[in-house]
């Protein structure tokens, strides 16, 4: 993320309607994909992907990782370009090679102290490890479910003292499932509060606008004339575009479980993603701004047709955008009232 550019709205907005953006943004040294904020550790997030001995796809290949598999990430070098991006050359160098950037989720291994007052309604938790179990019973060998990853955000409902065995757990629903699962206390934060205040407040809500450009993938905001934030993106793939025009972001969830799953239908390309974060929507069928954890490869179009944001950046689009969710809402539905999005 950049802010306080020297590009004024109108400029950026005449520059991008001639088709210059890409050279321009090359010329301003943003003409990369804007890695996800450093981490120490990386979280493989397909099967197969490989280490190489050099930056670069035509290196000789040392090694296979599977998935969920946690590598340390030592720095960050410019490489070949990843699967015809562009706008990310980005390599981590790990023990004994080289990994593409897209192909880790960078990540921290943070464990937390239980917090025991829990409101009625529940507070909004986020994962601080790269991986954590679900578990169907309050109990450490009681029956896995799915996984849940590092930055998704998940409804905490209750904690739970397991006495016989000395653990603790949260409780989380999931709506979609319309079923309740147990996390290892240790695995989640509780969100402060002060984390879900809304950003620039004094600015009139008219001067807030959102401009995403779907040729260089980039995701610019502008508080009247003066841009506050840009960055790279994946918009929606062929098939799945994105959709143009002008919207709004008038529905908003901080914790969302995506999925377009529909029971024992045949559907290609299925995604059930719990937990996505940070969600501002701006249609009424389901596309929005929200954080991702599932590749780290922005800069070219791949999602179903949501703009995938780094988890922390899509986090400042839902705190500075309109409506305002107070922290103990889980979603907020006001036609009318969003912020402007213009995607071209």
């Amino acid at each position: 993320m950049m802010k306080n550019l020297q590009l004024s709205r109108r400029d950026f907005l005449k520059i991008s309607a001639s088709g210059a953006l890409a050279f321009v943004l090359s010329e301003m040294g943003i003409d990369r994909a804007l890695a996800a904020p450093p981490a120490s550790q990386g979280r493989i997030t397909w099967s197969g992907i490989p280490l190489y001995d050099a930056p670069s796809f035509k290196a000789n290949q040392l090694h296979l990782f599977g998935i969920d598999k946690v590598v340390s990430l030592k720095t960050e070098v410019e490489g070949d370009e990843g699967y015809g991006n562009p706008f990310n050359k980005i390599w981590y160098e790990v023990d004994g090679g080289y990994m593409f950037s897209g192909d880790l989720q960078p990540v921290e291994t943070n464990y937390q102290k239980p917090v025991y007052d829990i409101p009625t309604g529940g507070r909004l938790g986020e994962i601080t490890v790269p991986m954590s179990l679900t578990h169907l019973a309050p109990y450490t060998y009681s029956k896995n479910a799915h996984r849940l990853y590092y930055g998704s955000t998940h409804w905490i409902m209750k904690i739970i003292v397991t006495r016989d065995e000395k653990s603790i757990w949260y409780e989380i629903y999931d709506n979609v499932l319309m079923k309740s699962f147990y996390v290892p206390s240790y695995n989640m934060r509780l969100v402060p509060t002060e984390e879900l205040t809304m950003l620039s407040p004094e600015v009139p809500a008219a001067d807030k606008l959102i401009h995403v450009d779907l040729a260089t993938q980039m995701v610019t905001a502008f508080e009247g004339e003066k841009m506050v934030f840009t960055t790279r993106c994946s918009s929606g793939q062929k098939g799945t575009d994105t959709p143009t025009g002008e919207h709004s972001t008038y529905h908003k969830g901080a914790s969302i479980h995506m999925t377009n799953s529909q029971g024992d239908a045949v559907i290609k390309n299925v995604y059930n993603l719990a937990g996505v974060p940070w969600c501002s929507f701006f249609t009424g069928s389901g596309h929005a701004f929200h954080g991702t954890y599932w590749h780290n490869d922005y800069g070219r179009p791949r999602s179903h047709g949501c703009v995938n944001l780094p988890s922390e950046l899509s986090k400042w689009i839902y705190r500075w955008t309109n409506p305002f969710v107070p922290p103990e809402e889980d979603y907020l539905h006001l036609p009318g009232q969003g912020t402007r999005v213009i995607i071209v």
